[in-house]
């Protein structure tokens, strides 16, 4: 394992990625715990810790600049319950991939304010009662959960269910009481990483993400979330360079897309 120390920040990748943010590389390092975060002087939009070790999501300084964090493939199962103090513009979170197990286990992301993108795909939560609609109910800013909009129907359905604390409390105490067997909650990396189940890369996360909330039609969103399953993303979302996937996440690239549909049609 390696120590996430100021050095170590210093030398990693960093540079401006698809969308023109400044990121921070420090994936695939074995990083067992947070810590040093301040080295980066608050100086990235992105910090990709994804494929280490870490446990605790916690340790971070005031970072007023952060809007996204990528650390899927960890070992979370803990996150500071003040998290939203100290990354107060974090918009898109990304915890594929960990040990979150319980509802009570998110409470904690309901302190992030702007808090809008938020996948927890591959965690035994998600195999809880209630699942979505609980994580709707706690986290009121957010747009999009595991690459799926967020409908006023959902919304609505939560605020029924959840009407009453002690309807909330009740949902904790279940998920706590359904039984998750022991080898699924300590499943190694090698399982996770099995091709039954194809992680996007970060960059593709982002382009994604854009392209689900500028979608026009449910045959427009149902295309992209096959592709999430498949693994195989659709061309017209793969990444070549910063300026063609520039222009792909731009909120007025409606007619750009309306026109390579049509050709594909074209081409069938």
């Amino acid at each position: 394992m390696v120590r996430l120390t100021a050095d170590l920040i210093w030398t990693s990748p960093h540079f401006f990625n698809a969308v023109r943010e400044r990121e921070l590389d420090l994936r695939g390092n074995k990083i067992p715990v947070l810590e040093n975060v301040g080295a980066t002087e608050d100086q990235f939009d992105t910090i990709d810790l994804s494929d280490n070790e870490i446990v605790k999501l916690e340790n971070f300084p005031c970072m007023n600049r952060l809007t996204t964090l990528l650390i899927n493939n960890n070992r979370i199962t803990r996150i500071n319950p003040n998290i939203g103090e100290f990354l107060p513009k974090l918009h898109t979170l990304v915890l594929t991939s960990n040990r979150l197990t319980n509802l009570v286990e998110i409470d904690p992301l309901a302190s992030l304010p702007n808090l809008q993108f938020l996948t927890l795909l591959d965690n035994n939560i998600t195999k809880k009662p209630n699942y979505r609609l609980y994580v709707i109910h706690k986290l009121k800013s957010l747009r999009v959960l595991d690459f799926k909009k967020v409908k006023l129907k959902e919304r609505i359905q939560a605020q029924n269910l959840f009407a009453s604390k002690e309807a909330e409390e009740e949902a904790k105490k279940e998920s706590v009481k359904t039984f998750v067997p022991k080898e699924a909650a300590v499943v190694s990396k090698e399982v996770q990483q099995t091709p039954k189940k194809v992680a996007p890369t970060p960059e593709q996360i982002i382009a994604i993400k854009a392209a689900i909330v500028n979608s026009q039609t449910l045959e427009e969103v149902a295309r992209l979330e096959e592709a999430l399953r498949s693994g195989q993303l659709p061309s017209d979302l793969i990444i070549n360079d910063d300026a063609t996937t520039e222009n792909e996440m731009s909120t007025d690239d409606g007619e750009t897309r309306k026109n390579d549909e049509s050709a594909n049609m074209d081409q069938d």
